[in-house]
């Protein structure tokens, strides 16, 4: 589209305009100018698909600081990037970005700008310009075949505006400054004016041939306009044109066919006028037809849109259309077995014949909803214009259908959804014994096996190699560190399908009808919470430490909580509110300042009402709307509305884990976390004491957190009848389970293994170093002392697995995936820091001094002896 001249908005504003051009005149000229700044990134952000239909974005990106919001402002439909020259010089190297949709702002010294210029299609805008006249002697030094030229004034007027636009420059005029009245605001710059400071014609009346078109690009018929009638189509916002024997023609103001007027723009050689509108009424011919070319009727999709648009509102009542329109399952079924006709289609006539039924289908869905030819047209130069290229791999589903291999679906599933673990399909044999069909652990006798073999046994499931977790999460990071609250929105929409979120925090205090709960869960979660306060609290240093390791030598530790603390509560498979209780009750009870909590949103863009109520008990400051590695990211670097915290502290799958590990190492971050993390796990010992369907509920309670799950039956001397009656009870209580298809995932690499003594269930134990440990075992308390390695121990038969996760009093915030061996779970002394203190008399000094200055000596650290000798010296010497 050839633009004579462009309209400067802000676009804050620009709907509400008072004087000059309002919105509704904008979209007539069709193209407009505005910045772009970090100030008001979101709000370009909407802006722009809200206006793409209406009128193409001209967006000076110069101002922001990042090279990725600008790519990204260009995929949401900027027409043009105005940019600065190190921004040039790095979009040089995107991909797929087309260099004619950037502009390089120069400020008087393009000049020295055309080294870079040179043989690229790269526009050039000059800004603050004082005088028009300078602007022709320095365009000259761009040759005859240099790129488009935008101008502003630094003092707007009509006369200087069509000069610059007579030298094929484009001025930009501030909306506020143009009017399409100038009747009734002649001390504005009229707009028509700009649109035809170029025309010309080559008739003695100087009439302009103009051309009306539909918005698909019809061509309705032939007309003539004049300065007055243009001027008056911008002002009514309809079609006027010039009668060559009555003047101003105001089409249909006597037939009532009137026009909707949609765009006026010039051609290429500015000998000709485009307009383009929406018809109404009969048509435009004087025949009652839509165009006065040919038969004056439509043909193809134009014809079958009004058809199937005239048939939704009058079809007779049992034809196949009404059918189609009231049915929509009858419409679905109709385009998929279409669509499948023309993938198998192998000539051109059947080819052309299959797609013709597509379309038809697939338009009567379109006319069904109220989306026209002209929306879906839309929509694909949106689509043409991103700089973002998705593989484009077809999903799974279909991908099988038709053999793609697995690299290629491989590919569509590498994307991080919190939802790590996808139940198994109902005819995957998965967790089954192939012989009887029950769901069932492998069993290994020990005795039997190698220790090799049975340390193999107890290898946990494979996650993803950290080479392919790290290259999908280091880009998620980096995006959300330099990007903020606009990177973590796009993954948030993209990862939880929750495109309805305008922002990524919820603050407090959290609205009450988020909160909206059955007073039994609210009696649930204040019993949880009081029992996980007690245990928590009972941790704390009562009083500093303090002890004199010699006369005068006192030294002690005091504790402070971690001021800034971020808690992330996974979502995917499972509602988690008690992580959020896990995390948020000690922080509280440490008295970290601030907190912060990260949890996905639903796909509606709400928040699990448990977790929003867990939330305001523990005090959080803020709940960050978002999942995954990203949440993490936000977090750790902080954004625009995320509050950069000093520990992140929760579980989550492989790729929370990974993204917890990168920042932790990233001293820009300058993050600590609380441990690494891997998929749940249970470790069950159970001898002849043990009820078999309590050991196979507790089995359960885990394998049903997730397919990478795993669960360890040791079976301490235990009889085929025991052996077999818990694997019943597991396979009778796992078909009745909502996540069974989950359970069976988890056992298909579970195991149980049958040992001879307590010593050597003790041993295999500790050398897996399992997050929970659950003792079913003859005199529990006593065994529970032979143990090493575990995140958290339950004792006896009394004590399910999960009354730790949620109301006990322990932390269910566990080390897994063997990390039990170094560190603990989630406790009151992950929340705090301590900090020690020395405090020396100067009897002190002289009983450590001499100490002091010999390992300094032996270490070559003078300073470090001076800093003793000196003192030592001024108290001889002052008898002190």
């Amino acid at each position: 589209m050839a633009t004579s001249f462009l309209p400067a908005i802000d676009i804050a504003r620009y709907e509400s305009s008072q004087q000059g051009l309002s919105a509704k005149a904008l979209s007539f000229i069709g193209s407009v100018y505005t910045i772009a700044t970090p100030d008001n990134l979101d709000s370009v952000f909407s802006y722009l698909p809200a206006t793409f239909s209406r009128f193409r974005t001209y967006l000076d990106v110069s101002l922001l600081p990042s090279l990725d919001d600008v790519v990204s402002l260009l995929d949401a439909g900027a027409a043009k990037v105005f940019v600065s020259r190190e921004q040039l010089i790095a979009l040089k190297t995107t991909e797929n970005l087309d260099l004619g949709r950037v502009v390089l702002s120069l400020a008087g010294q393009a000049d020295q700008e055309l080294d870079i210029l040179q043989d690229t299609p790269v526009g050039i805008y000059l800004h603050g310009i004082q005088d028009p006249f300078l602007v022709e002697g320095l365009l000259q030094q761009y040759g005859s075949k240099r790129p488009p030229v935008y101008v502003s004034l630094a003092n707007a007027s009509e006369e200087h505006a069509i000069q610059l636009a007579r030298i094929h420059a484009t001025p930009i005029v501030p909306a506020t400054q143009l009017t399409v009245d100038q009747e009734k605001e002649a001390q504005l710059i009229s707009a028509a004016a700009l649109l035809l400071a170029n025309a010309v014609s080559d008739r003695p009346d100087t009439l302009i041939p103009s051309v009306v078109t539909d918005e698909r690009g019809t061509a309705l018929g032939l007309v003539y306009s004049s300065a007055k009638s243009v001027s008056e189509a911008l002002r009514t916002g309809t079609g006027v044109y010039q009668s060559r024997q009555r003047g101003l023609w105001y089409k249909g103001a006597t037939s009532g066919d009137v026009q909707e007027l949609v765009r006026v723009e010039l051609d290429c050689d500015h000998d000709c006028l485009k307009f383009t509108v929406r018809q109404q009424g009969a048509g435009f011919c004087h025949r009652f037809t839509p165009t006065c070319f040919g038969d004056g009727h439509y043909s193809g999709l134009t014809k079958l849109q009004s058809t199937l648009q005239s048939r939704k509102r009058s079809a007779p009542e049992g034809s196949y259309t009404a059918r189609l329109f009231n049915d929509p399952k009858l419409l679905h079924a109709k385009i998929l077995e279409e669509a499948n006709e023309l993938c198998e289609a192998q000539t051109p006539s059947d080819i052309a014949f299959e797609a013709a039924d597509v379309l038809y289908f697939a338009l009567t869905k379109c006319v069904a909803a109220g989306v026209s030819l002209e929306d879906v047209e839309r929509s694909l130069d949106a689509k043409n214009l991103k700089v973002k290229r998705r593989r484009g791999d077809a999903k799974p589903a279909f991908a099988e259908k038709v053999g793609l291999d697995d690299k290629s679906i491989e590919a569509s599933k590498d994307e991080i959804k919190e939802a790590a673990s996808v139940p198994k399909d109902k005819q995957d044999p998965a967790g089954k014994n192939p012989n009887n069909g029950k769901i069932q652990m492998r069993r290994i006798v020990t005795s039997q096996e190698s220790e090799a073999a049975v340390l193999e046994a107890l290898k946990r499931p494979s996650q993803k190699s950290s080479e392919k977790i790290m290259a999908i999460v280091n880009p998620i990071i980096a995006s959300v560190r330099e990007g903020g609250d606009k990177a973590l929105l796009s993954y948030t929409h993209k990862f939880d399908k929750a495109t309805s979120l305008t922002t990524p925090v919820l603050r407090a205090p959290f609205p009450d009808h988020l909160m909206q709960l059955p007073r039994e869960t609210i009696d649930a979660i204040d019993i949880s919470f009081e029992n996980i306060r007690k245990f928590h609290a009972a941790q704390a240093q009562d009083k500093p430490l303090e002890v004199e390791t010699m006369p005068g030598v006192i030294c002690s530790r005091f504790v402070r909580p971690i001021e800034r603390v971020g808690l992330y509560v996974p979502g995917g498979t499972a509602v988690l509110p008690s992580t959020a209780l896990m995390l948020g009750v000690p922080a509280m009870v440490a008295g970290c300042k601030k907190i912060v909590l990260a949890t996905p949103p639903r796909a509606d863009g709400s928040l699990t009402p448990e977790v929003v109520y867990v939330a305001k008990k523990v005090g959080a400051d803020q709940i960050v709307m978002a999942g995954g590695a990203q949440a993490v990211a936000a977090m750790a670097y902080g954004t625009e509305s995320v509050h950069k915290v000093d520990k992140i502290l929760g579980p989550g799958n492989q790729f929370v884990t990974a993204a917890k590990m990168i920042v932790s190492n990233d001293t820009s971050a300058n993050v600590a976390i609380d441990m690494p993390a891997g998929p749940s796990e249970v470790l069950v010992i159970a001898d002849k004491t043990s009820n078999p369907a309590f050991v196979a509920s507790d089995l359960l309670s885990q394998a049903e957190h997730g397919v990478d799950s795993q669960v360890i039956l040791i079976a301490v001397d235990l009889s085929e009848g025991h052996l077999q009656a818990i694997e019943d009870a597991l396979d009778a209580q796992a078909n009745a389970l909502p996540r069974v298809d989950i359970v069976r995932g988890a056992i298909d690499h579970s195991v149980t293994l049958v040992v001879r003594s307590i010593d050597e269930a003790m041993k295999l134990s500790n050398e897996y170093a399992p997050e929970h440990l659950i003792l079913q075992v003859d005199n529990a308390v006593a065994v529970r002392e032979m143990v090493e390695n575990a995140g958290s121990v339950f004792v006896g038969a009394w004590t399910p697995e999960s009354v730790g996760d949620y109301s006990a009093g322990v932390n269910h915030s566990l080390p897994t995936y063997g990390y039990a061996k170094q560190y603990s779970g989630v406790n009151l002394g992950s929340y705090v820091k301590h900090i020690t203190s020395s405090n020396l008399t100067s009897e002190g000094l002289r009983n450590v001094g001499k100490a002091v200055m010999q390992l300094a000596k032996v270490e070559e650290l003078e300073a470090h002896r001076r800093a003793v000798e000196i003192r030592l010296e001024y108290m001889n010497k002052n008898n002190l």
